[in-house]
């Protein structure tokens, strides 16, 4: 299995004997090079792609066969966007999962209900979604993971224990603090790129293309290509007879503590 332990432990080794070849045989000192930049390879690979479950497991789709998907929402509650997007899930009756950022609670409440009340589900994105939350300590990061769950259970009293880290970044750190939270970190198997694709119909065939069985489909309600294409994306996607289920219903799990 390719994880942060097993890989290093691999290196480890691969350098003991290339250190004991390299005295034997004199090879090339460039090799040295080679080993720290495919190691280094690797370390990105891991931390940036949530789906490789590198340092710790999340869960990024069901195993399932049957043809449902679900659909999650990041980097919300937001005036501008997040009403609309809640209107058209009404409409369409889709139940959906939102991963909230903290701060952007307070002036929010009313979202924050509305969430609940409309059948959804509020997942924990962390409180700051600082920039430079992957360098944040075991300690803060579960201090600023925890502060969101308090500002839900405040307003809403439920505490998240679904949590997507914030960028999809994964390190030790951020396993130390999910495993001291309690939290059940969740990823996704199709990434939208809606905050960077403007183009919709490019938009709206990137997802459908993606789509397969157990499918966790990353989207934003800050994104207004998301708003633009939402409602064609619900009906395209039972077109192709998939049914969309709440994340916690389809990966049967319960998504608070």
């Amino acid at each position: 299995m390719l994880n942060f332990r097993n890989v290093n432990i691999f290196f480890i080794l691969f350098i003991l004997i290339w250190v004991f070849l390299d005295r034997r045989y004199n090879l090339s000192p460039a090799a040295y090079a080679w080993i720290l930049f495919a190691y280094l390879l690797v370390l990105f690979c891991g931390t940036y792609f949530i789906q490789l479950g590198y340092f710790f497991k999340s869960v990024c789709s069901a195993g399932t066969d049957k043809k449902e998907i679900a659909l999650s929402f990041d980097d919300g509650p937001a005036e501008s966007f997040t009403p609309f997007i809640l209107d058209v899930l009404k409409a369409g009756k889709v139940e959906a999962a939102f991963f909230c950022i903290g701060k952007k609670i307070p002036a929010n409440e009313h979202l924050l209900r509305r969430i609940v009340e409309e059948g959804h589900i509020i997942g924990n994105h962390s409180y700051s979604h600082h920039p430079l939350f992957d360098i944040f300590s075991a300690e803060r990061m579960l201090e600023d993971i925890t502060q969101m769950n308090e500002l839900t259970n405040h307003n809403t009293g439920l505490e998240p224990k679904f949590f997507r880290p914030p960028y999809g970044v994964t390190n030790p750190n951020l396993k130390k603090a999910v495993e001291r939270g309690g939290f059940i970190s969740i990823g996704w198997s199709i990434r939208s790129m809606d905050t960077m694709i403007r183009n919709e119909n490019r938009l709206l065939q990137k997802i459908l293309q993606s789509l397969k069985p157990g499918a966790i489909v990353l989207l934003h309600d800050t994104s207004p290509s998301t708003m633009k294409i939402l409602r064609e994306l619900i009906t395209q996607i039972r077109q192709k007879g998939y049914e969309i289920v709440r994340l916690d219903k389809m990966l049967k799990l319960n998504p608070y503590a």
